[in-house]
């Protein structure tokens, strides 16, 4: 495996690069958090001008087509230099409907969101804390041509702005995986209620409340009481993607890190050239390296149509801490200026706790990691 950039892809993350310098410094970072939106709909249209929300859209609906590897390495990119709003979610659940989509699903929703008119989210989690199928109790109940949702779903990224939501309903009795069905879900429509909850990152995850909201059976998304694996499917992809965000995020910091190390003068030498803090930062130089090779190997078996699903569990569980650790060791190494609310690192560290458990936490991934090499 060959870890190093393609010609076409050192365009693609310098191109990344320039326009969020450009477009989205810190300081609108900072801005973003404390919108009632979360996200800038003019960035979003720009966005979708050059091509990122169709990163992974076949040509026939108007995408880019790019390979899964290229989009890693563009949200890499992404996550190196923060990009507030529901990006990641949008195209993470894109994958959903073009590998589980009718052709009628496909040609009406993803022309939307490769053009940046359509915003997608999943509404997955529950207030039981549960990842695996038996956290699942939001119910589907058929009524003549429509499904009635009934229930709750917590951590929706910008569900409160979202135009649609891929919901995962139980639509027979029981915990197990048979039975979960996955439903293409106006986001505005009656009986859907959508509210912000403060999140250490304020990342915008909100609380969604179904009550008798009416779908129509034409809007299921692959086949009724077998969505689990679609949701798999989803999870597996959705690991890989952020933990590319936060390797991009943990990289900033070391970044920052050692070059405050170097002109931070203390005892009249710099603060680097103490062997205590230098052991601290090869720490977070060997994290680095390691959540590089992780990600790239789950990235390149997934692009490549390998399988992947202990790869992408190793990663997940792996970067949540890596993230947590350099973020932190980042903080402490900075003193008192990586406190401030005003420094960047602060912004990372903030981002690196709420991501633990996007798309699964570090010890519901060790128990896939475990479950892969056979020990249950």
């Amino acid at each position: 495996m060959d870890l190093r950039y393609s010609e076409q892809q050192e365009i693609l993350k310098k191109s990344a690069k320039d326009f969020l310098t450009k477009e989205c410094p810190k300081a609108k970072v900072r801005e973003l958090e404390n919108d009632a939106k979360g996200y800038d709909p003019a960035l979003w249209q720009k966005m979708g001008e050059l091509g990122w929300l169709g990163f992974n859209i076949p040509e026939d609906y108007e995408g880019m087509g790019y390979s899964f590897e290229d989009l890693t390495m563009h949200i890499e990119e992404v996550g190196k230099n923060i990009l507030p709003g529901p990006y990641i979610s949008t195209v993470v659940n894109t994958f959903a409907v073009v590998e589980a989509g009718t052709e009628e699903q496909k040609k009406d929703l993803l022309p939307k969101i490769s053009n940046g008119n359509c915003i997608l989210t999943l509404a997955w989690l529950e207030e039981n804390g549960l990842f695996d199928a038996s956290g699942i109790t939001l119910k589907a109940t058929q009524k003549g041509n429509d499904y009635i949702l009934n229930g709750a779903k917590l951590f929706v990224d910008g569900g409160h702005i979202a135009h649609n939501m891929i919901v995962v309903a139980r639509t027979k009795d029981g915990a197990g995986e048979d039975g979960i069905t996955l439903f293409l879900v106006d986001a505005k429509a009656a009986g859907i209620k959508a509210e912000v909850i403060p999140t250490i990152a304020l990342d915008h995850l909100c609380e969604v409340v179904f009550k008798d909201v009416a779908v129509p059976a034409k809007n299921v998304l692959g086949k009724v009481d077998k969505g689990w694996a679609i949701l798999q499917m989803l999870i597996r992809k959705g690991s890989i993607l952020k933990s590319a965000e936060s390797f991009g995020g943990l990289q900033a910091v070391f970044e920052m890190t050692v070059a405050y190390a170097k002109e931070r003068i203390q005892y009249d030498r710099p603060i680097g050239a103490f062997q205590a803090l230098q052991h601290k930062m090869s720490d977070m130089w060997i994290a680095l390296g390691t959540s590089k090779f992780l990600l790239y190997e789950a990235a390149w078996k997934e692009s490549e149509g390998e399988p992947s699903a202990r790869e992408a569990s190793m990663t997940k569980a792996y970067i949540n801490e890596a993230y947590k650790l350099i973020t932190a060791l980042g903080v402490k190494l900075h003193g008192g200026i990586g406190t401030s609310s005003d420094h960047d690192v602060p912004l990372y560290y903030r981002r690196a706790k709420a991501a633990d458990t996007a798309y699964g936490s570090t010890d519901y991934h060790r128990e896939l990691v475990a479950q892969q090499i056979g020990m249950k």
